[in-house]
C-alpha cells in the first residue's frame, strides 16, 4: 500500500505541572524539509527529534511543534545578591562624598541597573523527556495512519487510471489493419491526383508501402508500454516507499505513448493517444503526493 505525503498527527502529554500538545503536518516535497519549533527547554533534543522523523516520516515538507501549557515557566529568575551589595556599598560612599540624605531608597536605584537579576533556564528532566518522546511517537503513528488513508484514495484512483491506459492500449490493434488500408488508399489518390495512376508498377509499389508500413509499426511500442504499466502495478504494491520510482516508471510510459503518437498516423489511434496522454497526466499530478 503507498502512502500520501500530506498527513497531520496530534498527541498530547499530560505531565504534573505541564501539559504538552504535540503537532506534526506535512505535504508533498522532493526531498525531506524539517522545520521544528521547540521550546527552549527542549532544543538540547532537536537533533535526536529530527532523526526520529526523518528515519519514520521518509519524505515531504514537515513541521513539527510544541505547545506547552505550564504552571511555572522553563526560565528560573534569581537576585544577584552580591551584584547588588556592590551597587550598595558604591551609591554609599558617592551619597556620603557629596553629602547627600541617606534616606535615599537605594533598592529603586540599583535594581534596574545591570546583573540585578540573573535568568536561568531551567534543566531537562530525563524522566520528563521520556514521557515526551512517547508522545512524540504516537503523533507519528497518527500522522503515518493520516497518510495511509490518504494514500488508499490515491492507489484506487492511480490504478483505475492505469488499467484505462491497458484498455485503451487494448483498443490499438484493431484500428492497426484498417489503418494500413488508408494508408495505401491516401498514397494511391494523391498518385492519382499527381496524374501518376497508369504508370504504377504494382510490385513495387507494394514493396514501397511494406518500407513505409515497416517505419508506422508500433508493435515495439505496444509491447514497451504494456511491460511499463504491468511494472507499475507491481511496483505500487510494495510496501516501501516508491513514489519516485513510479514517477520514473510514469516518464517511461510517457515516452512509449508520445512514439505511439508520432507513429499513429491515424485519426482513430490518435484520439486513444490523446486519451492515454490525459489519464497519464492526471496520475503525474497523484504521484506528486505519494511517498
Amino acid at each position: 500500500m503507498i502512502q500520501s505525503m500530506t498527513g497531520y498527527g496530534k498527541s498530547v502529554c499530560e505531565l504534573p505541572n505541564k501539559k504538552i500538545s504535540i503537532e506534526i503536518k506535512s505535504l508533498n516535497s522532493k526531498q525531506l524539509d524539517l522545520n521544528t519549533r521547540l521550546p527552549n527547554l527542549y532544543r538540547e533534543k532537536e537533533i535526536e527529534v529530527r532523526s526520529l522523523l526523518g528515519k519514520r516520516l521518509s519524505r515531504g515538507k514537515i513541521d513539527l511543534s510544541f505547545y506547552v501549557e505550564a504552571a511555572t515557566s522553563d526560565k528560573i529568575t534569581k537576585i544577584n545578591q552580591q551584584v547588588i551589595a556592590n551597587y550598595h556599598e558604591q551609591l554609599k560612599n558617592i551619597a556620603g562624598n557629596l553629602g547627600l540624605d541617606n534616606s535615599t531608597d537605594y533598592l529603586k536605584v540599583i535594581m534596574p541597573l545591570p546583573d540585578t537579576v540573573k535568568v536561568e533556564l531551567a534543566e531537562l528532566d530525563e524522566e520528563e523527556w521520556k514521557a515526551i518522546t512517547v508522545t512524540l511517537n504516537d503523533a507519528i503513528k497518527d500522522i503515518t495512519e493520516f497518510r495511509k488513508s490518504e494514500g488508499l484514495a490515491l492507489e484506487t484512483d492511480i490504478k483505475g487510471r492505469i488499467k484505462m491506459i491497458g484498455e485503451l492500449l487494448n483498443e490499438v490493434p484493431k484500428y492497426e489493419s484498417q489503418r494500413i488500408e488508408k494508408i495505401k488508399t491516401r498514397i494511391r489518390e494523391n498518385l492519382e491526383e499527381l496524374g501518376q495512376s497508369n504508370k504504377i508498377d504494382e510490385n513495387r509499389f507494394e514493396q514501397e508501402i511494406i518500407f513505409y508500413l515497416e517505419k508506422l509499426d508500433v508493435t515495439e511500442e505496444k509491447v514497451r508500454l504494456s511491460n511499463h504499466l504491468k511494472y507499475f502495478m507491481e511496483t505500487i504494491e510494495c510496501n516501501e516507499a516508491v513514489g519516485k520510482k513510479l514517477g520514473f516508471i510514469t516518464q517511461e510510459i510517457g515516452r512509449e505513448i508520445n512514439t505511439l503518437g508520432s507513429k499513429a498516423n491515424d485519426a482513430d489511434l490518435q484520439k486513444i493517444v490523446i486519451r492515454m496522454k490525459d489519464e497519464l497526466e492526471k496520475i503525474k499530478e497523484q504521484i506528486l503526493n505519494v511517498l
